[in-house]
Protein backbone atom coordinates (compact mmCIF):
# COMPACT_ATOMS: atom_id res chain seq x y z
CA UNK A 1 0.00 0.00 0.00
CA UNK A 2 1.44 3.61 -0.77
CA UNK A 3 1.73 5.56 2.56
CA UNK A 4 0.48 9.07 2.00
CA UNK A 5 0.25 9.82 5.03
CA UNK A 6 3.62 9.44 6.98
CA UNK A 7 5.49 13.17 6.17
CA UNK A 8 8.61 10.66 4.56
CA UNK A 9 7.20 8.21 2.42
CA UNK A 10 8.44 8.46 -1.35
CA UNK A 11 5.18 10.08 -2.27
CA UNK A 12 4.84 12.87 0.09
CA UNK A 13 8.51 13.45 -1.24
CA UNK A 14 7.50 13.99 -4.42
CA UNK A 15 4.84 16.29 -3.70
CA UNK A 16 6.79 18.29 -1.49
CA UNK A 17 9.21 18.34 -4.57
CA UNK A 18 6.74 19.36 -7.02
CA UNK A 19 5.74 22.32 -4.29
CA UNK A 20 9.07 23.08 -4.17
CA UNK A 21 9.48 23.36 -7.72
CA UNK A 22 6.55 25.86 -8.39
CA UNK A 23 7.59 28.15 -5.40
CA UNK A 24 10.72 28.59 -7.25
CA UNK A 25 9.18 29.73 -10.63
CA UNK A 26 9.20 33.18 -10.99
CA UNK A 27 5.78 32.88 -12.48
CA UNK A 28 4.28 31.77 -9.29
CA UNK A 29 6.11 34.32 -7.53
CA UNK A 30 4.24 37.25 -10.08
CA UNK A 31 0.75 35.13 -9.48
CA UNK A 32 0.68 35.27 -6.02
CA UNK A 33 1.85 39.43 -6.14
CA UNK A 34 -1.39 40.26 -8.35
CA UNK A 35 -3.32 37.92 -5.23
CA UNK A 36 -1.78 39.93 -2.76
CA UNK A 37 -2.27 43.45 -4.44
CA UNK A 38 -6.05 42.44 -5.12
CA UNK A 39 -6.13 41.31 -1.28
CA UNK A 40 -4.63 44.71 -0.02
CA UNK A 41 -7.50 46.74 -1.78
CA UNK A 42 -10.09 47.04 0.10
CA UNK A 43 -12.26 48.92 -3.14
CA UNK A 44 -11.23 46.62 -5.99
CA UNK A 45 -12.46 43.58 -3.40
CA UNK A 46 -15.68 45.27 -2.72
CA UNK A 47 -16.42 46.01 -6.48
CA UNK A 48 -15.68 42.05 -6.87
CA UNK A 49 -17.50 41.26 -4.41
CA UNK A 50 -20.50 43.31 -5.44
CA UNK A 51 -19.98 41.84 -9.13
CA UNK A 52 -20.15 38.29 -7.62
CA UNK A 53 -23.28 38.82 -5.79
CA UNK A 54 -24.66 40.52 -8.44
CA UNK A 55 -23.98 37.81 -10.96
CA UNK A 56 -25.05 34.92 -8.19
CA UNK A 57 -28.63 36.54 -7.94
CA UNK A 58 -29.05 37.05 -11.24
CA UNK A 59 -27.83 32.89 -11.35
CA UNK A 60 -30.81 32.20 -9.06
CA UNK A 61 -33.43 33.91 -10.69
CA UNK A 62 -32.71 32.47 -14.09
CA UNK A 63 -33.13 29.10 -12.02
CA UNK A 64 -36.04 29.68 -10.31
CA UNK A 65 -37.19 30.29 -13.80
CA UNK A 66 -37.67 33.90 -13.90
CA UNK A 67 -36.71 36.04 -16.89
CA UNK A 68 -34.08 38.74 -16.42
CA UNK A 69 -34.69 42.00 -17.52
CA UNK A 70 -32.81 43.97 -20.01
CA UNK A 71 -31.70 46.21 -17.75
CA UNK A 72 -30.63 43.98 -15.45
CA UNK A 73 -28.50 42.52 -17.96
CA UNK A 74 -27.31 45.99 -18.80
CA UNK A 75 -26.32 46.49 -15.15
CA UNK A 76 -24.38 43.62 -14.56
CA UNK A 77 -22.22 44.08 -17.76
CA UNK A 78 -21.41 47.45 -16.65
CA UNK A 79 -20.44 46.22 -13.49
CA UNK A 80 -18.38 43.68 -14.93
CA UNK A 81 -17.22 46.19 -17.72
CA UNK A 82 -15.91 48.47 -15.09
CA UNK A 83 -14.29 45.79 -12.77
CA UNK A 84 -11.95 44.73 -15.70
CA UNK A 85 -11.25 47.76 -16.63
CA UNK A 86 -9.34 48.32 -13.40
CA UNK A 87 -5.69 46.32 -13.69
CA UNK A 88 -5.79 44.96 -10.17
CA UNK A 89 -8.76 43.16 -10.55
CA UNK A 90 -8.58 42.42 -14.17
CA UNK A 91 -4.63 41.08 -13.14
CA UNK A 92 -6.20 39.09 -9.99
CA UNK A 93 -9.01 37.21 -12.04
CA UNK A 94 -5.94 36.27 -14.51
CA UNK A 95 -4.16 35.20 -11.61
CA UNK A 96 -7.09 32.99 -10.08
CA UNK A 97 -7.29 31.57 -13.66
CA UNK A 98 -3.76 31.13 -13.63
CA UNK A 99 -3.69 28.91 -10.44
CA UNK A 100 -6.33 27.30 -11.65
CA UNK A 101 -5.15 25.83 -14.94
CA UNK A 102 -2.09 24.74 -13.23
CA UNK A 103 -4.07 22.86 -10.62
CA UNK A 104 -6.52 21.45 -12.87
CA UNK A 105 -3.28 20.29 -15.24
CA UNK A 106 -1.23 18.67 -12.30
CA UNK A 107 -4.56 17.07 -11.48
CA UNK A 108 -5.35 15.91 -14.77
CA UNK A 109 -1.68 14.03 -14.75
CA UNK A 110 -2.26 12.45 -11.29
CA UNK A 111 -5.43 11.23 -12.63
CA UNK A 112 -4.37 9.56 -15.94
CA UNK A 113 -1.69 7.92 -13.95
CA UNK A 114 -4.18 6.46 -11.55
CA UNK A 115 -6.45 5.88 -14.73
CA UNK A 116 -3.69 4.50 -17.46
CA UNK A 117 -1.50 2.71 -14.53
CA UNK A 118 1.45 4.68 -16.07
CA UNK A 119 2.89 8.18 -16.71
CA UNK A 120 0.65 10.15 -19.20
CA UNK A 121 2.17 10.80 -22.91
CA UNK A 122 1.16 13.68 -24.78
CA UNK A 123 -1.15 12.06 -27.00
CA UNK A 124 -3.13 10.43 -23.65
CA UNK A 125 -4.41 14.43 -23.83
CA UNK A 126 -5.20 14.71 -27.36
CA UNK A 127 -8.93 15.99 -28.43
CA UNK A 128 -11.74 13.99 -27.04
CA UNK A 129 -9.89 13.16 -23.88
CA UNK A 130 -9.70 16.20 -22.29
CA UNK A 131 -6.49 17.06 -20.76
CA UNK A 132 -4.04 20.02 -20.46
CA UNK A 133 -3.92 20.42 -23.87
CA UNK A 134 -7.71 19.44 -25.36
CA UNK A 135 -8.65 23.30 -25.32
CA UNK A 136 -12.03 22.64 -23.67
CA UNK A 137 -11.62 25.77 -21.57
CA UNK A 138 -11.12 23.53 -18.66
Amino acid sequence: MIQLKAQDSPVMQRVKDLCETLLEQDSFHQIRQRISTFAENDEVRAQYNALCDRQEMLQQKEQQGMPLSDEEVDAFEKERDALLANPVASEFMDAQQSLHKLQQTVGQYISQTFKLGRLPKDEDFETGKCGPRCGCSS
